[in-house]
């Protein structure tokens, strides 16, 4: 709880600093439990003046900041958040691709933060098949590309990520079924091909995010475009039902992270 205490009013000191000196103002890289705190804490915060933006390097980004934007920010037409906040993307890859062991996100992970640094300057990590993207605070990005020459037993180098097009785009792998209803954890169980009884421990238990939110109904109704997130499962949108069959079953479209 004290840990809980201390994020709630670190979010609050960051709301009012972008409100009375009227500049942005950003959090570290937030995980899902955080965010969902901050959501919470939205209608007070919204009600000072201030607004919260979310961004994480890319569109559907798990681990993300948040923006305390000043309404006189808002109103400027030019005024585009996502491009002022301080998130720098590292390209790591294997100096002798041939030789490279099949690197997995906790090795990226863990050599990063045996670096020393703090989990919360770290963003995303995007895997493909010969490389890893690097979402990090722009504070640590010399220091990471310094300091980061082997993850596992491979040699690698590191190489900021400046251009729009050269930046990683999420892979994701259609899944189409059907389900009794679009609830939540029916829809979960068709994502990660298991049953619903096996996720109610998941919903129950505070594991599953909707849009960032934490969602402990199991009857919740998903919407087309909602992003779910379970931790230790993965993350899938919800795409949309296509139609009910003669059973009265729905037929709905996902797209899961791969």
């Amino acid at each position: 709880m004290e840990k809980e205490e201390f994020f709630q009013k670190r979010m609050l000191e960051l709301s009012k600093k972008a409100f009375f000196r009227g500049i942005l103002t950003f959090s570290d890289f937030l995980d899902l439990n955080q965010q969902n705190i901050l959501h919470s804490l939205l209608p007070s915060l919204e009600n000072t003046g201030v607004r919260v933006r979310m961004f994480g390097g890319y569109e559907t980004a798990e681990r993300q900041m948040a923006a305390f934007v000043p309404d006189a920010f808002c109103y400027e037409e030019d005024f585009h958040v996502e491009s002022a906040y301080p998130i720098s993307c590292i390209r790591v890859a294997p100096l002798q691709a041939k030789f490279a062991d099949a690197l997995t996100h906790r090795d990226y992970l863990g050599s990063i933060l045996n670096l020393g640094l703090d989990r919360s300057k770290i963003g995303d990590i995007l895997l493909e098949e010969d490389c890893a993207y690097v979402f990090c605070h722009s504070s640590v990005c010399g220091f990471l590309i310094e300091e980061i020459s082997r993850i596992k037993h491979t040699s690698v180098m590191a190489k900021e990520i400046f251009a729009k097009e050269d930046m990683p785009k999420p892979r994701r792998e259609e899944i189409s079924g059907t389900v009794a209803s679009p609830r939540l954890d029916s829809v979960i169980a068709l994502a990660f091909h298991t049953s619903r009884s096996s996720m109610i421990p998941f919903i129950e238990g505070g594991k599953v995010f909707v849009n960032g939110k934490s969602v402990i109904s199991n009857g919740y109704n998903l919407k087309e475009g909602d992003i779910i997130s379970v931790r230790g499962k993965g993350k899938f949108q919800f795409g949309s039902v296509t139609c009910k069959t003669k059973k009265n079953r729905f037929h709905v479209v996902l797209y899961k992270y791969c």
